[in-house]
C-alpha cells in the first residue's frame, strides 16, 4: 500500500533541506537578520513536521484504518503548508499580511500532535 504521508513527508524533507540551502546561502546577503530568522523557523518547522509525517507513515503500517492518525497526517501536511509556507512568503516577500495565516498552520500542528497522543492512549498496537 503506497503512504501518502510517506510521500509527501520525504518531498517535504527534501523541499526543507533545499530551502535550507537556499536560506543560508542565497537570501543571507538580502534578508534582514530578522527576516532571515523568520525564514529559519519556518524551515525548523518544516523539517520537524516532515519527519512527523514519516513517523504517521510507519505508524499506519500497524494501524491502516486509524482516522486518528490520517487526521494527523492531514493537519500536519496542511500545518507545513500554512506556517511554513507563510513563514516564507512573509520573509521573502515581505507580505505583511501573511503573518496572520501562521497561526493557523501552528493550530493545525498542535491539533495533529493531540490527535497523535489520543492514538497512543487508545490501544496498543502490534508491533513485529
Amino acid at each position: 500500500m503506497h503512504s501518502l504521508f510517506l510521500l509527501f513527508g520525504a518531498l517535504a524533507a527534501f523541499t526543507g533541506v533545499g530551502l535550507g540551502a537556499f536560506g543560508a546561502h542565497g537570501l543571507k546577503a538580502i534578508l534582514s537578520p530578522e527576516m532571515l530568522d523568520v525564514y529559519k523557523t519556518g524551515v525548523n518547522y518544516q523539517m520537524w513536521h516532515a519527519l512527523g509525517l514519516l513517523i504517521i507513515a510507519l505508524i499506519q503500517q500497524h494501524a491502516p484504518t486509524s482516522k486518528l492518525l490520517y487526521w494527523a497526517g492531514c493537519l500536519m501536511a496542511s500545518g507545513i503548508v500554512l506556517f511554513s509556507g507563510s513563514l516564507y512568503c512573509l520573509a521573502i516577500m515581505n507580505i505583511k499580511w501573511l503573518g496572520m495565516i501562521t497561526p493557523l498552520g501552528g493550530l493545525a500542528f498542535l491539533i495533529a500532535w493531540l490527535l497523535i497522543i489520543i492514538f497512543a492512549t487508545k490501544k496498543p498496537i502490534a508491533v513485529m
